[in-house]
């Protein structure tokens, strides 16, 4: 089996992906993480309003994430520069843990899967640093892409 990879060029050196032959097209992907910060955190800060004193938990987390994602080519090596066209984020509260999804969205000739990814992370590394003085054993579970369209390759998992 090979496997061509998308970032080295002929000669085997590292390269950004040529795209300037591709259509644009509306790009979206959706990635999330997973923050466990336990049920008596979870509970702590609920009953806190998301508060304390460093601010708002998940505001500034999806704040973070967004400045993140905007920013993904200068972390990254070898990523397109992307200006979003959007960048929103869901986080939905469960007993235990925290789910932090980021969309991202634009019209481009590459997609946005890394800018999502980047935005989930550090929305979660933000929600971790905010916590950390309540509990060290916060774990982020997991990062993953959920969905991505509008390129050659479509995904859902």
């Amino acid at each position: 089996m090979s496997i061509d990879f998308s970032h080295l060029q002929s000669d085997g050196t590292p390269g950004m992906v040529d795209v300037s032959s591709k259509n644009e097209t509306v790009r979206e992907a959706k990635a999330q993480s997973i923050v466990y910060l336990g049920a008596e955190i979870v509970q702590h800060f609920e009953a806190a309003g998301w508060q304390n004193k460093k601010g708002s938990i998940l505001q500034t987390a999806v704040i973070a994430g967004t400045m993140a994602a905007k920013k993904t080519s200068d972390l990254i090596p070898l990523c397109h520069p992307l200006g979003l066209d959007s960048c929103k984020f869901e986080t939905e509260v469960l007993a235990d843990q925290i789910v932090i999804t980021c969309i991202c969205r634009l019209e481009a000739k590459t997609g946005v899967e890394m800018e999502a990814l980047v935005g989930a992370s550090v929305a979660a590394l933000t929600m971790y640093d905010m916590c950390k003085s309540v509990s060290k054993g916060i774990v982020i579970k997991e990062t993953k892409l959920i969905s991505k369209s509008g390129g050659k390759s479509d995904f859902k998992a």
